[in-house]
């Protein structure tokens, strides 16, 4: 009977051990953002994603662990030759992600490795296509046509590039002592127009002002001259009146009787004021009859005045 109890209990935990031992082998835990490819009998079976899944002991197997992270690959430096024949050395790094672990598992044997060496072949050809100036004027451009390029042909193998990015571009040293001095010539160059932009801009500025400043004068003394003209108006008006005044007084005064006595006796003056001026230039001097008589006398004067009016004296 004890030899009997101990084969049972040695059986229980052969059983017990059997049992933990396909639990163990049949319950996967699959972590975050990885896929199991599971084959069974050698033949794709499914895939499991992340989370507890189970599988069938000794039957079905883990052909493959696929990370669906974003993953950055160091593209090491080559040589590639431009499309005006100069020999560049590039380097650059590579992001992708596995979209299908089918494909990623069957469709290439290293997938990581296929799309290292697509990418290089991918960038010589490109950088074949450009210029030398062009690759470092367009990078941005020739990064973009690479993940193109090579999403078309890794499409199959269930990669897809999310970008590429040239990290150095290195050209011959002949190459960058004449990159070095077309720069410098570019600088002198800017410089010097720059200079003459400045000298240009000075000469307008003088010139304008030189202008403003000729305006200017012409304006103010265009604005004397009407003064002075105003001026002169205003005192040729004041004048004209004030001999109309004059006249007016005159003629106001000669209407009474002391005015007719003050202009005869004018008169008069005048007439022997005329007199004196003919004695001077004849020896002949006419007098009237009456010497007392002043009427005679200053009739004789006026006509002697007009007389000598006629004659400019």
């Amino acid at each position: 009977m004890e030899i009997l109890f101990n084969y049972i209990l040695t059986l229980e935990v052969a059983i017990i051990i059997l049992v933990l031992v396909l639990l163990r082998s049949s319950i996967k835990f699959v972590p975050q953002n990885r896929v199991f490819v599971i084959e069974r009998f050698g033949k794709f079976q499914s895939t499991k994603e992340a989370g507890l899944n189970f599988i069938l002991p000794f039957i079905d197997r883990i052909s493959a662990d696929r990370s669906l992270k974003e993953q950055a690959v160091d593209v090491q430096e080559q040589s590639a030759i431009t499309k005006d024949n100069i020999s560049l050395m590039v380097d650059g790094v590579l992001y992708f992600r596995v979209m299908d672990p089918y494909k990623a598992t069957y469709g290439v044997e290293d997938y990581a490795f296929a799309v290292i060496q697509l990418a290089q072949t991918t960038m010589r050809s490109e950088l074949g296509k450009m210029e030398l100036d062009k690759t470092f004027e367009e990078r941005d451009i020739l990064n973009l046509n690479i993940v193109t390029a090579i999403n078309q042909a890794a499409g199959p193998w269930g990669i897809q590039v999310m970008r590429y990015e040239i990290k150095d571009i290195i050209p011959p040293g002949s190459i960058m002592e004449a990159m070095e001095a077309q720069m410098k010539a570019e600088r002198v160059k800017r410089a010097q127009i720059l200079e003459s932009e400045g000298d240009r801009q000075s000469a307008i500025n003088r010139a304008e002002g030189q202008k403003a400043a000729v305006v200017l004068a012409a304006e103010a003394d265009k604005s004397e001259q009407i003064l002075r003209a105003q001026g002169e108006a205003s005192a040729i008006v004041a004048v004209a009146e004030a001999q109309a005044e004059a006249l007016r007084k005159v003629g106001e005064a000669a209407n009474t009787e002391q005015g007719q006595k003050a202009i005869q006796l004018d008169l008069a003056t005048r007439a022997i004021e005329a007199k004196k001026a003919i004695a001077k230039e004849s020896s002949v001097v006419l007098l009237p009859d009456s010497g007392t008589d002043i009427a005679s006398v200053v009739a004789q004067a006026t006509s002697i005045i007009n007389a000598m009016t006629k004659k400019g004296v």
